[in-house]
């Protein structure tokens, strides 16, 4: 029997500031445009990493919650 999945709650970074960095470098020099696209495309990039449909639904819940 499969367990119910959720979404990490806990820190689950192994280097986060590196990937802060990198996500700053690949901004750079892009118009705004540019970088919501940027954005737009790393996100279904990782969105398919996840996978799981409830995972990515409960993340865009959070996303939306967040204050």
């Amino acid at each position: 029997m499969k367990l119910p999945t959720s979404m990490k709650t806990t820190l689950n970074f192994q280097d986060a500031d590196t990937f802060y960095e990198q996500l700053l470098d690949a901004h750079q020099g892009l118009s705004r445009d540019q970088s919501e696209l940027l954005n737009a495309r790393l996100i279904l990039l990782l969105a398919n990493q996840v996978g799981d449909a409830r995972v990515l639904e409960e993340c865009v819940a959070a996303a939306k919650d967040f204050h």
